[in-house]
């Protein structure tokens, strides 16, 4: 089914999500979210080249495309139903030229190593199964280590109180910021003309490599 998002200047995008288990085909909180951060930084956007990694239904994704940055959707090697519904959610909102690849979380893929150079990463609910996070991070690394200049942008939803990744934090030399939500507008229950962040708990975070002695 189609799920329409609006922003401000009556902007709109639509989104294809399958109501199935396969968690990537559906349009979860966080991703409205993130989308706003991304709204909110349109005018920083332009030009830069953006990454969305386990992008589903590619909400944030396709916003940026929209702001004027040059994207790249990728979801996991191993679900091309969510890779294809990538390409239909750029296709329904006029992206044509926006790159769909399979990166899977953890591995070291040619299409891993053959990405661009990158200034922005963004991730939308990627913290959501305990054993997914450290392969997140293993791949967020890889990317951050080869662009150190980049940042990844993401949010999570707060499931867990005994959920955390701040020792993999430590143990793969990132760091993290938390963003306020009032900053960029998105503690609302209804964000973009969506009600799906509700009264969920959502976080949104920026994780930059972590300076080491002697960096300027």
């Amino acid at each position: 089914n189609k799920v329409v998002v609006g922003f401000n200047h009556g902007l709109c995008f639509c989104l294809l999500q399958v109501l199935e288990p396969q968690y990537g085909m559906y349009v979860w909180p966080c991703a409205v979210v993130l989308a706003q951060y991304v709204w909110h930084h349109k005018g920083a956007l332009q030009q830069k080249s953006v990454l969305e990694i386990g992008a589903g239904v590619s909400l944030p994704g396709v916003v940026a495309g929209k702001c004027g940055a040059r994207v790249i959707l990728s979801d996991s090697a191993e679900l091309p139903a969510c890779l294809e519904n990538c390409r239909r959610s750029c296709e329904v909102n006029g992206l044509w030229d926006v790159p769909v690849v399979g990166l899977t979380w953890g591995q070291v893929s040619p299409d891993l190593l053959i990405l661009p150079a990158l200034d922005i990463i963004l991730g939308s609910d990627v913290f959501y199964e305990p054993e997914d996070f450290e392969d997140v991070l293993v791949t967020v690394f890889f990317l951050l280590r080869r662009n150190p200049h980049a940042q990844f942008w993401t949010t999570y939803q707060e499931r867990s109180a005994d959920w955390s990744i701040e020792a993999l934090l430590h143990k793969w030399s990132l760091q993290c910021l938390h963003i306020p939500l009032e900053s960029f507008q998105a503690n609302k229950d209804c964000l973009a003309g969506s009600n799906l962040p509700g009264s969920h708990t959502v976080h949104m975070i920026v994780i930059t490599m972590r300076k080491q002695s002697g960096d300027t």
